[in-house]
């Protein structure tokens, strides 16, 4: 089973379970989680390949989903699930294929469709370090070049400084590279409320998405992040928090 952290005592409100996207971990999502549980359980999961859950030789959606299927069995269902990016995309192939799991959805800035850039430039500066020297996770941002404004901070938390090494199997992510960045075809559907949360400033979401949203999530909402790119709850954390509590609320 996945790793994964509760904060939060059960309450009225059904708990939130949240996945984080490619080269995330669910440590990520502390701070947040900890702000909602105010209102109920939050669970925050490690994927696998990444952090402190298993290592597989497969990273495809439908294993995502399964893999959140069955903390969800754990802690009880149904829950409300909030997905970003890679996470966002196991949360979708979940809710159309165990609907009944699924409570209310959150899908953040992604799509069900498969993009055309690649992952690859993180996992090729990853792969660059040397760790020789590296003493605490912040030693590893000088050898993390070409890569966008604050990518290094946030594939630093992915440090394993006493393995000097890291938390992510780079093997299998760049294997299945093409599954990551595509989208399976899904014969399911989800009829329960989806709320599909973007950044302004971000291009992962587009009006030429939404009949792809609706053929799978008839009853989608959306709405937008002022001044928010792909990144929005790390960008926008307040403004993000802001919009699931109401949504979640509604």
């Amino acid at each position: 089973m996945l790793n994964y952290t509760t904060f939060g005592t059960a309450g009225a409100a059904k708990p939130l379970l949240i996945a984080h996207g490619l080269f995330g971990s669910g440590r990520n999502w502390g701070v947040i989680a900890k702000r909602l549980s105010d209102r109920g359980q939050v669970i925050t999961v490690d994927m696998r390949n990444h952090a402190h859950s298993f290592w597989s030789d497969s990273h495809s959606y439908d294993d995502l989903a399964a893999d959140l299927a069955q903390v969800i069995e754990d802690i009880g269902a149904p829950v409300d699930v909030l997905g970003h990016s890679m996470g966002g995309k196991a949360a979708m192939v979940l809710a159309a294929t165990r609907p009944e799991l699924v409570n209310k959805l959150i899908v953040a800035d992604i799509a069900p469709v498969a993009y055309v850039h690649t992952q690859m430039g993180p996992i090729e500066a990853m792969r660059r370090v040397d760790f020789t020297n590296v003493e605490r996770r912040s030693d590893v941002l000088p050898q993390l070049t070409g890569l966008e404004a604050g990518v290094p901070e946030f594939i630093a938390q992915s440090v394993d400084v006493p393995a000097k090494g890291w938390r992510l199997n780079l093997d299998v992510l760049t294997a299945e590279m093409d599954k990551i960045v595509g989208f399976p075809d899904l014969t399911g559907q989800f009829d329960g409320d989806a709320l599909f949360l973007s950044g302004a400033a971000s291009d992962y979401v587009l009006p030429a998405h939404r009949p792809a949203i609706k053929s799978l999530f008839p009853h989608a909402k959306f709405a937008k992040i002022p001044d928010a790119g792909h990144w929005l709850h790390a960008q926008k954390p307040r403004e993000f928090e802001a919009a699931v509590r109401v949504y979640l609320g509604s």
